[in-house]
């Protein structure tokens, strides 16, 4: 009978262990797909901020908000049809 409750206290601690285990490597593979994912983001803006310090970038975005360079003459139209 003794033996049963020791080896029974060996597997429970065994046992323990294993899922010790399992929670650590699931941890693991957690956290390295966060770290995949963010260094797939890093790259992305890393493009990004190359893109936007290239001059002509700039200048494209400027004049998307609808700003001019010095020395040209904004123009407004108005009054065209479905406007």
């Amino acid at each position: 009978m003794l033996l049963v409750i020791v080896l029974a206290v060996v597997a429970g601690l065994y046992i323990q262990q294993g899922l010790r285990y399992l929670s650590a490597r699931s941890q693991t593979d957690q956290q390295n797909a966060i770290a995949a994912q963010l260094a797939r983001q890093n790259a992305k803006l890393t493009r990004q901020a190359k893109a936007l310090n290239n001059p002509a970038a700039i200048v494209k975005a400027a004049r998307a908000l609808g700003m001019v360079a010095p020395g040209e003459r904004p123009y407004v139209v108005t009054g065209l049809p479905g406007g």
